[in-house]
């Protein structure tokens, strides 16, 4: 998979925010905010091709933790990603 194009993060009042370009842009009811370890996973695999292996990689070379935690929060971070419209 891979981020949509035109999602671009910025800094805005203090929170890391994504924003989207185009028809989607237009609904300011939805605001996609990112954590500390959102921002890093998007910053890792902004404009590449990644797979679940690649967050778990991230996330356990980033924060030193198991395989299995890491593999279930990167589960759930993709999830949530397709959820909301953004790869």
């Amino acid at each position: 998979m891979r981020f949509k194009e035109g999602c671009k993060v910025r800094s805005m009042a203090g929170e890391n925010v994504v924003i989207m370009q185009g028809h989607a842009a237009s609904d300011m009811t939805r605001i996609i905010s990112l954590n500390d370890s959102s921002l890093l996973l998007w910053n890792e695999l902004q404009g590449k091709e990644f797979e679940v292996a690649d967050v778990v990689t991230t996330l356990v070379a980033h924060y030193g933790i198991d395989s299995a935690t890491a593999e279930r929060d990167a589960t759930a971070w993709v999830e949530k990603l397709v959820e909301c419209g953004l790869v």
